[in-house]
């Protein structure tokens, strides 16, 4: 029997299932660089894996979905020195075989906190060079810039080596990827001129966390590319909606929708203009055509006021789900034991705003340095003399410990 076809928007679907898309990506200007770069960049970090074991992927599907995403118009990858347990670059190399390097920009990123002096960077770098089998990388970063890291990079010099790197054409344009307040990220673009992009988490949720929209809209101002990561809060924002927020979601159409609340989340980011790049990290072939189908039809400012309103509502009935009253001002911090409490009860609220167990507790027992974890606290008490919240930092602190350290919760355990 023929196959049946049948076209909707910018894609097929074949009796099969499978998708097969009508080349129609968007481009969007990289800073003041001569170059578009395509709405959605492949994001190397959460490939498909065999039996949950993170350093080995499961090579045959993610190399389809790599291709299959620069086959239909993706010409930027991303990956790191430790993704995957630091074999994600090889996988990078291999995968990009077979002329695909020369159809996408690559991208990774020097660890800083692996680095103990200037020649460091070169040490590093030629090991990622021999990975990801290339002479070249088009797009390297300084990777996750916070305070304490950008006194180091500058204590070492690294952006002397890295300029030295891009002039003996090791390496193409300098960016950073960042993970501190606004404050700090505002210094690294004042006390460095050479910055060419730069890549901060940014989502519907995340508007005021970390450099946030006015990180966003400076950094852009200054002319440097604005690479997104997280549009969907490592997938927290793709998991099932609280019942809370459906009606706002019928409001915005996400029914109607191929893809959904995922699809109005991602085209939130891609309405702002000052984005260069939308960064997705995808584990499976279905989210890259849910993505590509999502970033062909992306644009900026096609969004009315009274859609930006609805969002504004929904942030306010996620927040309105969270345990502790906690806003992330800082004045708890520095904690004289070491205690990163506001990213503590940020990751203890993520758990009761959106119906993903997991990712909290990834961050918490695998990103989070151990020091930093809630229970390191010595029930000093100077955080809650500090607090304008007044909140019971140090019960919070256990129980947020009690459920985020727990990898293997029972269903239901929130």
């Amino acid at each position: 029997m023929q196959e049946q076809t049948g076209s909707y928007r910018n894609f097929e679907v074949h009796s099969s299932n499978k998708v097969f898309y009508n080349r129609d990506m968007q481009y969007r200007p990289f800073g003041k660089l001569d170059w578009q770069a395509s709405a959605l960049g492949f994001g190397a970090m959460r490939m498909p894996t065999v039996d949950n074991d993170p350093a080995h992927i499961d090579e045959e599907p993610a190399r389809e979905m790599m291709r299959t995403a620069i086959d239909q118009g993706v010409n930027y990858v991303d990956t790191a020195f430790p993704y995957h347990r630091e074999v994600g670059e090889s996988f990078v190399g291999r995968a990009l075989q077979d002329g695909y390097r020369q159809k996408v920009k690559l991208a990774t990123k020097l660890p800083i906190w692996k680095v103990e002096q200037q020649s460091d960077f070169f040490r590093f770098l030629n090991i990622q060079l021999q990975r990801l089998d290339t002479e070249h990388i088009d797009f390297y970063l300084i990777h996750a810039l916070d305070a304490e890291r950008w006194e180091k990079t500058k204590r070492l010099r690294i952006m002397e080596a890295a300029e030295r790197a891009q002039a003996e054409e090791l390496i193409g344009h300098i960016g950073f990827s960042f993970h501190d307040e606004y404050s700090v990220f505002e210094q690294i673009l004042h006390e460095y001129g050479g910055w060419e992009f730069c890549q901060i988490q940014y989502n519907f949720m995340d508007t005021e966390y970390q450099a946030g929209r006015r990180g966003l809209r400076e950094a852009s101002a200054r002319g440097l590319a604005v690479i997104v990561m997280e549009p969907l809060k490592g997938g927290q924002i793709a998991a099932e909606p609280p019942q809370k927020v459906k009606p706002v979601l019928k409001q915005l159409g996400a029914e109607r929708r191929t893809n959904g609340h995922v699809d109005l989340a991602l085209k939130w980011v891609w309405d702002h203009p000052e984005v260069s790049l939308v960064l997705s990290g995808m584990s499976s072939m279905e989210q890259v055509q849910q993505n590509l189908a999502s970033a062909n039809e992306s644009a900026a400012l096609t969004f009315s006021t009274e859609t930006h309103i609805l969002f504004e509502q929904m942030r306010e009935m996620y927040d309105s789900l969270r345990k502790v009253n906690c806003t992330g001002c800082g004045y708890c911090t520095p904690c004289p034991s070491g205690v990163n409490i506001p990213r503590v009860l940020r990751l203890y609220n993520d758990l009761y705003m959106y119906d993903d167990q997991q990712q909290p507790r990834r961050v918490y027992n695998y990103v989070l340095d151990a020091e930093e974890r809630a229970d390191q606290c010595t029930e000093c008490g100077v955080c809650e003399e500090a607090c304008p919240q007044h909140i019971s930092i140090i019960e919070s602190l256990k129980a947020a410990h009690a459920l985020l350290s727990d990898t293997n919760p029972a269903e239901g355990s929130r």
